[in-house]
């Protein structure tokens, strides 16, 4: 082995290889045994494609160039489209207007151009129409109004189904089609806080009779309804602290209890389209998480029996079933995210379609370990940590590593130890990463979600320090080379560690929030009263978004960033970085900005993504004097 500083080692796994080979694997539907799901490609703009599995093991294209299966309803969108006896309905991001397609012909539009836009789309067979989620954007001088609608596919017309809540998710079609379900909440509340689970009666006229209310309130979370082939509602709730199983009985109006598991069987509502399980018979097929790591497991819903079900993959989204397979998007710490399809009569796994072909030899992959450490209040935080590794290089004796510490977005989500060509082109050039799941995220019941009640940029501060700093003291990583990165609310956690805490040495903010008062004040609908929640109301206790903002914080700063936006980014707008950068010029710290043209929340196409990543990683060069093993295109730094 070779001999060389850690961030001098030469990989394998450049960006080129990482954007070249690489797509994003997204929804999954089935139409009877046929398998659909959508990919985002980014050299191609990160366009998302409709991809129909044929029973002859061919991918086929479903939606032809230039059009892009994406939503915007909440901005961050999911549940783009849906299938039916072979005919796709989808969402078109550049006019966001609904089209239906049949493989190899034209798409036609239903949906006409206006400011509105369309989700979570299912069809009512028997009344020729479409039943799905639209949000009005059609009058500027107030907020977007949100409504479960129908869409006649005989002549296009639009009729509000339910409205008068915030926000709505999951309309659900009993089997016999009698009856309509679905989840909504109200500002302040978040679907991860408090949502109320409704059902109503389908009246002749297609109308709706007087909703019911089944479940929910605002300390109660329910997760994806959906009708048993019995017609009875099973839907998920964590009102004992876990996400769990409940079945609605439609003729003694009960709820019970299917399966009491200190476990997760539902996820933060970010986008449309989530789906932890599925029927098969009188089974649920379903995925849950323990401890941050995704299980397969069978439910009976005559025994209530729960089985776990022997699988690869720790990583596990999209389920979907029906009565001879499973499919879903799955992953693990050494093979790339996949479609994998659970035949339910063999119980083998087969791979249809990898996010990556490509091939790492394993001497160049580090193996997350899931560690727990101490932090604040007598508590301990969670996080997989990922140690250098490359066969062809070993550092000087007695040199520790420099460690990339990753906080990730939402703030309420969660990290996985799913594999990571991202995270692994870093430990191949001999940094450690540890990627936390601070206190808020999800995977570890309701108690610790909460934990970022009114604590935002305390809680996950303290936790990423903590984390680093544990290590540190182990001996495992270098204490004086510890730098923080993160996208969107990851990139608050990041800018508030470098300014309020003195662990780390430099960092990288991904469309990173930095005044708190300007993501209150200009945000989009979904998030405008998240902070309520994770801070406190707004303009009454102003003075708190004052004291976290890490732009009224600037002297406290010494240390250099880097800060990486897109200039179409709604959900952060570039103002949000460019007072942060233009306040660090003056103060004479090291400070780069780069500015991706035509990106939203989160990067896309494939340059900004290569850019985005050798970036960080020169900064990084700079800052430490590390001199990287390939050619990288410098970014400007000021004040070096």
């Amino acid at each position: 082995m070779a001999v060389a500083s850690y961030g001098a080692w030469k990989s394998p796994i450049s960006s080129d290889l990482i954007v070249a080979g690489t797509i994003g694997l997204g929804q999954i539907k089935l139409d009877g045994k046929t398998i659909y799901w959508s990919e985002s490609r980014p050299t191609e703009g990160g366009r998302n494609v409709i991809i129909q599995w044929a029973e002859n093991a061919q991918a086929i294209e479903v939606t032809p160039s230039p059009l892009n299966a994406r939503t915007r309803v909440h901005e961050y969108g999911g549940g783009a489209f849906t299938i039916m006896n072979g005919t796709v309905y989808f969402s078109n991001f550049a006019d966001q207007r609904l089209y239906q397609q049949t493989l190899g012909a034209e798409a036609i539009a239903l949906t006409p151009e206006a400011a509105i836009r369309y989700a979570d789309v299912i069809l009512d067979q028997s009344r020729d129409r479409l039943i799905c989620i639209r949000e009005d954007h059609q009058n500027a001088d107030r907020e977007a109004e949100n409504s479960i609608s129908s869409i006649s596919l005989k002549d296009y017309s639009q009729t509000p189904l339910v409205s008068g809540a915030d926000f709505y998710m999951f309309p659900r079609l009993s089997p016999d089609g009698s009856r309509l379900s679905w989840i909504c909440w109200n500002h302040p509340d978040m679907p991860w806080d408090g949502t109320q689970l409704w059902t109503a009666k389908i009246q002749a006229d297609g109308t709706l009779a007087t909703p019911e209310k089944i479940a929910g309130g605002r300390e109660e979370a329910i997760f994806q309804p959906e009708w048993s082939p019995d017609g009875s509602l099973i839907f998920v709730s964590d009102r004992t602290g876990w996400w769990n199983f409940y079945r609605w009985n439609p003729t003694t109006q009960t709820v019970e209890a299917l399966c009491e598991k200190a476990a997760e069987f539902g996820l933060p509502l970010w986008v449309f389209g989530m789906s932890t399980y599925g029927f098969a018979g009188n089974r649920i097929l379903c995925t849950y998480t323990e401890n941050g790591i995704s299980k397969f497991a069978s439910l009976n819903l005559m025994s209530l029996e729960l089985s776990q079900i022997d699988c690869p993959y720790t990583s596990i989204a999209g389920l979907q079933v029906c009565s001879d397979h499973a499919v879903f998007v799955g992953g693990s710490a050494t093979e790339p995210t996949a479609i994998v399809k659970y035949d339910l009569n063999t119980q083998q796994f087969e791979v249809l379609r990898r996010a990556s072909e490509l091939r790492i030899d394993p001497g160049y992959l580090s193996i997350p370990e899931a560690i727990e450490f101490p932090t604040e209040n007598n508590l301990t935080a969670h996080a997989l940590y990922y140690a250098p590794k490359n066969k062809d290089f070993q550092a000087p004796d007695g040199e520790r590593p420099p460690m990339l510490v990753k906080s990730h977005g939402g703030p309420t989500a969660s990290t996985s130890a799913s594999f990571n060509l991202g995270i692994q082109y870093w430990t191949s050039r001999g940094f450690a990463v540890l990627d936390v799941n601070y206190g808020g995220s999800t995977g570890y019941g309701r108690a610790y979600r909460e934990r970022l009640k009114g604590a935002w940029g305390i809680v996950d501060v303290d936790d990423c320090a903590n984390g680093a700093k544990y290590l540190a003291e182990q001996g495992k990583v270098d204490g004086d080379r510890l730098v923080i990165a993160g996208g969107s609310a990851g990139g608050y956690t990041t800018l508030c560690a470098l300014t309020f805490r003195n662990t780390f040495k430099a960092g990288a903010s991904y469309y990173g929030v930095s005044n708190l008062k300007a993501l209150a004040e200009d945000t989009h609908k979904f998030e405008s009263r998240y902070l309520d929640g994770l801070i406190g109301p707004y303009p009454e206790r102003a003075d708190l978004y004052d004291q976290r903002s890490p732009i009224g914080a600037v002297d406290r700063l010494a240390c250099p960033v880097i800060f990486l936006q897109g200039d179409e980014d709604k959900i952060v707008p570039p103002n949000q970085a460019e007072m942060m950068v233009n306040a660090l010029k003056a103060k004479g710290l090291p400070v780069a900005y780069v500015l991706f043209e035509g990106e939203q929340h989160g990067f896309r196409k494939a340059e900004n993504i290569k850019r985005a990543l050798d970036g960080e990683f020169y900064f990084y060069s700079r800052v430490f004097g590390y001199t990287p093993a390939d050619s990288i295109e410098p970014v400007a730094i000021y004040n070096l």
